[in-house]
């Protein structure tokens, strides 16, 4: 009899095929849904109306990132959410089976292959190594040592123009109070192997553009990673008359998305110099901000343009002076909600509903220009239901996200790791099991400009 141990029960799970390998369960049990390569069997299940991502690794394994998912859970980190360990399997013949890990299926998410099967451009690579370095610097902050930093253990979410990236596979992690330096290095090592490898993958299949160098872009990682964590933990020192750079600091913070929860000044004896260093940051301002005025939970770069549109809508309407509580309610029943409700629903797993508004809002500004008088919000959303969602996959829950163009099929839709029914050579490797080591190579420029924000702030 299957032993299940879960903190989040669903009695659905009971019933199902523990007895045979993963591998062999029946396709009425499955789903079809993109996943990167795996070196473990995976496979995603439906349990009544929920979706979960099953894989099957050794006892030991599966109960480690049980409960490392669970920590980052409750520290509420960017990560999967653990549902169940299913231990004590016995085939047919009474033979021992691997324990399954169930995960929870992350709506709307997508892994990077699926964002490269029809190439990709400059910008959107560079979108996803920020999303991963801040995945990663959020993930160091908290003490949480991943040691297996890749793309293909993360998965990634749109966040308006950006992404956010989410961590999947905690098997060989650990959380600690602090992590040293030496240990945050481990991690950037790892992740310039891996990337490193995916990259090259990407390049031998033709899916990345000619002019992007896998040694460029795996450099790019550690540019931006040590930009961001300076600029979250560095000491800043300055006279005494300067005091108006403390706040700087915390807005500085705020426009990357962190908030200051601890913040460490300290004041020469003679009050000539004054050394500031942020002790505790906490990722999500907008995030917060936005949930506390509309309940609306979504990611930090959608809630940063949704906040946007808030105040656009306080400053049309006149009511700069007004409860920002008050206004907040009004543009969510005037503004936000009536974007979604015009939304078919037939057409509503496309996009979730930040991500409609958001696209709804750049479709508007660029009509505006086009027709130069300004696109009332109703007419907008209609235009971009019949111009551009009609046309998009579904991202919900769909296989569609990740395949290629029509003729090219699946082996397996259930094990797309495994390659197309075409296919002359045999199903691809896990390319960060090789080694692989970056040469020297000319950085390319940083998009984290903390800079360009220093600049701001003090002009």
């Amino acid at each position: 009899m299957p032993r299940f141990l879960s903190a989040t029960p669903d009695s659905g799970l009971i019933p199902l095929p523990w007895s045979l390998p993963l591998a062999d369960w029946p396709e009425s049990d499955l789903v079809a849904l993109p996943r990167g390569i795996s070196r473990h069997v995976v496979r995603f299940i439906r349990v009544g109306t929920s979706v979960y991502a099953a894989k099957e690794l050794i006892e030991h394994a599966a109960l480690h990132e049980y409960r490392m998912l669970q920590d980052l859970s409750r520290l509420d980190a960017p990560a999967v959410e653990p549902i169940a360990v299913v231990t004590c399997r016995l085939d047919a013949d009474g033979l021992p089976l691997d324990p399954v890990l169930l995960t929870r299926h992350l709506e709307f998410s997508l892994p990077y292959r699926s964002l490269f099967y029809s190439g990709v451009r400059q910008e959107t690579v560079s979108r996803l190594l920020d999303a991963l370095v801040v995945l990663l610097v959020r993930l160091h902050n908290i003490g949480f040592l991943w040691g297996d930093v890749s793309l293909s253990n993360a998965l990634f979410r749109r966040d308006a123009g950006q992404f956010a990236a989410y961590l999947v596979d905690a098997e060989t992690s650990e959380i600690h109070d602090r992590l040293s330096d030496g240990q945050r290095e481990h991690d950037l090592e790892i992740a310039t192997t891996n990337l490193f490898g995916e990259f090259c993958d990407l390049e031998s299949g033709r899916l990345l553009d000619a002019s992007l160098d896998p040694a460029d872009l795996v450099e790019q990682i550690r540019t931006r990673y040590d930009a961001l964590w300076s600029e979250l933990t560095g000491v800043e020192e300055f006279g005494g008359g300067e005091l108006h750079r403390i706040e700087n600091r915390v807005r500085r913070l705020n426009s990357l998305g962190f908030d200051v929860a601890e913040l460490e000044v300290t004041t020469a004896p003679d009050g000539s110099t004054i050394r500031i260093q942020p002790k505790v940051v906490d990722a999500g301002h907008h995030t917060r901000r936005l949930l506390r005025l509309t309940g609306l939970d979504v990611e930090e770069n959608q809630a940063r343009r949704l906040l946007n549109d808030l105040d656009t809508f306080r400053a049309r309407t006149g009511q700069q002076h007004a409860d920002e509580a008050v206004v907040a309610h009004q543009w969510l029943h005037e503004c936000f909600e009536s974007v979604v409700r015009a939304i078919p629903p037939e057409l509503r797993g496309k996009r979730d509903p930040a991500q409609l508004f958001h696209e709804v809002l750049d479709y508007r500004w660029y009509a505006s220009q086009r027709l130069n008088y300004e696109v009332p919000l109703s007419d907008a959303v209609q235009g971009y239901i019949h111009d551009v969602l009609r046309g998009l996959p579904d991202e919900v829950m769909s296989a569609d996200v990740a395949m290629p163009p029509e003729e090219a099929q699946l082996l397996n839709p259930f094990d797309p790791s495994q390659g197309f029914a075409d296919d002359d050579e045999e199903p691809p490797f896990d390319p960060w099991e090789a080694s692989a080591t970056s040469p020297d190579a000319e950085l390319l420029p940083d998009y984290l400009d903390i800079e360009a924000l220093r600049r701001r702030s003090q002009g």
